[in-house]
């Protein structure tokens, strides 16, 4: 696979994926977000400062997501090679977990947060480096506490994390994972009225169950598309054929 090929359709529904998880991302970032503006000193809080800092705090976060993908990854890739058929579990498990993610969104099922434990066992040794950064006052010191808040245990990370694992490639993992970034940051960048107002509109039970309907719909379309290697008789995971969907 030529490591350039990044296809749309994955990153495009990546996108969404951090688009719609907008809310939960300001019930969970956005007051780590607040208290790390209200750490600057009053004197340097400009707007053009503030803009600056949080621009620089969520390409820190981006930034970490798209080294883990590219880690989790490379660790498919590995897998894979040793295993077809273990690949085409991971692919299983990458549609599956999309699923959970949409009940999670839909606050029909919260198994999510129990994924998240597991986090932050490692959050307890990355969360001190990010308190020798405070008080942020330079963009390069934002930038580097975006990279330790980007490995704050999330539900929502994880699912795309295992769709990553599953795609088998660095750099479309890194690319996944951006797209994802990405899509979260409209939540995170706009305030004031009008982030109230995307807030309640991402809240809106309607809106979060037709999000978890069309994440769902997606799942179903990649696990359809695995549907042929799980056939009696299929060659396809014999000969290291794989489906299109998930990891391009």
């Amino acid at each position: 696979m030529d490591p350039t090929a990044l296809d749309l359709p994955p990153l495009a529904a990546a996108f969404v994926f951090g688009l719609l998880g907008g809310a939960h991302c300001i019930g969970m970032c956005g007051g780590i977000m607040s208290a790390l503006t209200f750490a600057v000193p009053p004197s340097m809080r400009s707007t053009a400062r503030l803009s600056g800092l949080l621009l620089g705090y969520n390409l820190g976060r981006i930034a970490s997501y798209m080294m883990a993908g590219a880690l989790v990854a490379g660790l498919g890739t590995l897998l894979g090679s040793a295993s077809n058929s273990l690949r085409l579990v991971l692919q299983i498990l990458a549609a599956l977990m999309l699923i959970l993610m949409a009940l999670y969104l839909a606050n029909w099922w919260r198994g999510l947060i129990r994924i998240e434990a597991l986090g932050r066992r490692l959050w307890r040794y990355i969360e001190p480096l990010g308190r020798r950064l405070m008080p942020v006052v330079k963009i390069p010191q934002a930038i580097a506490l975006g990279a330790v808040w980007g490995w704050l245990p999330c539900g929502l990370v994880y699912s795309m994390l295992t769709w990553s694992l599953a795609g088998g490639d660095p750099a479309r993992g890194a690319a996944l994972m951006g797209a994802f970034g990405l899509g979260t940051l409209p939540a995170l960048l706009i305030t004031g009225v009008a982030a109230r107002q995307m807030t309640n509109l991402i809240r809106h039970p309607a809106t979060r169950t037709i999000a978890a309907l069309l994440i769902i719909a997606f799942a179903l379309w990649q696990l359809w598309s695995l549907w042929p290697q799980l056939l009696p008789g299929s060659g396809n995971a014999a000969h290291g054929g794989h489906a299109g969907h998930l990891d391009g």
